[in-house]
């Protein structure tokens, strides 16, 4: 049965899906100095607290400013298998059960890593996830201040490894660079037979009409943070009526204003199929349970509403319907045994 109140215990507990994942977001500073040891690159930072103190930010592109520079230590295949894995190992220890994983290959291939490399190291790591009890999957997401043509050369990359990548996204900053700069490369991601999800972050220049626009003319199947929708109860309605996810991420949020807990509660009283994920987890030391029992700590939520969320992870995941019934079986079988 549920709880009287939520517990980080409860929450950690309930089985959950991961949608909104950096893989290099996961970097911890104890596996960045060693990759860069290993490697050979010279960070300017030799200790673990030097890399922590690094790890400063007040708005998304000064977090953008530390988090590039950070991924010159992934050189190898291996490098990407490991980082992967450590945030795996980290995904079971929250109980999450299915997690759909954002990568950026630009930030790689710009810097002359071969696609190949990023892709195979990733994907080792999608292959043995199931070990730890985690089922996987990758996201190929665009660099949004790189050009349209750089998006539709990643794009014609990653078409040999179709398989291995179950949808693309947009990430990066959003300034100046609207959905509609994507338009084709979308169109031709979804002729392929790619899922689609774009950021429309949170409190951007012009972000309702970005969401609008992402919605209502790129027609993704999700929208990652997107809480600006709020501005429009006609989206509102429309993502509501579609069941189309939100991928919302309130810790990291909170680091570059306000965590939008009221907007994310009023979009899940609302019927919208809102989801929370940890974003950037390595930077800002916060987890998917974390970021859940953080909701719940500062904004007046039920446990029903709690589950609710976790029910909604799995209801928007790009899983087939077989493997989300599972899942949500899970839940119930938690709750009914909690």
């Amino acid at each position: 049965m549920l709880p009287t109140t939520i517990t980080r215990e409860f929450v950690k507990g309930l089985p959950k899906a991961e949608l909104h994942l950096h893989l290099e977001g996961t970097l911890e500073p104890e596996l960045k100095l060693a990759l860069a040891q290993r490697n050979r690159v010279d960070i300017g930072q030799t200790t673990i607290e030097e890399v922590k103190r690094s790890y400063q930010f007040d708005s998304l592109s000064s977090f953008l400013q530390v988090y590039y520079p950070a991924m010159n230590v992934l050189q190898q295949e291996e490098d990407f298998y490991q980082v992967a894995m450590a945030y795996l190992y980290k995904a079971r220890e929250h109980n999450v059960r299915y997690a759909e994983l954002f990568f950026d290959p630009q930030a790689h291939t710009s810097r002359g890593v071969a696609f190949q490399t990023v892709i195979n190291g990733y994907h080792r790591a999608v292959r043995d996830s199931r070990t730890l009890g985690v089922e996987t999957a990758l996201v190929m997401c665009f660099l949004r201040d790189m050009s349209a043509q750089s998006a539709a050369d990643t794009l014609e990359q990653a078409l040999p490894y179709r398989d291995k990548i179950l949808g693309v996204g947009l990430d990066s900053d959003e300034n100046g660079n609207p959905p509609g700069k994507f338009r084709e490369v979308f169109s031709k991601a979804r002729q392929a037979g790619f899922h689609l999800t774009m950021h429309c972050d949170i409190d951007q220049h012009n972000s309702i009409g970005n969401i609008r626009e992402a919605l209502l003319d790129i027609q993704v199947d999700r929208l990652d943070h997107g809480t600006n929708i709020v501005e429009d109860q006609d989206l509102v309605a429309y993502v509501r009526d579609k069941g189309i996810g939100l991928t919302c991420c309130p810790v990291s949020n909170g680091f570059v204003g306000d965590m939008k807990g009221r907007e994310i509660l009023q979009l899940l009283r609302a019927g919208v199929k809102v989801t929370v994920n940890s974003d950037d987890p390595a930077y800002f030391q916060s987890y998917v349970s974390d970021d859940l029992f953080a909701l719940a700590q500062h904004y007046p939520m039920t446990p029903a509403e709690m589950v609710q969320l976790a029910r909604n992870s799995f209801q928007v995941s790009w899983l087939p319907a077989v493997r989300k019934a599972a899942y949500l079986k899970e839940i119930d079988d938690y709750v009914a045994g909690y």
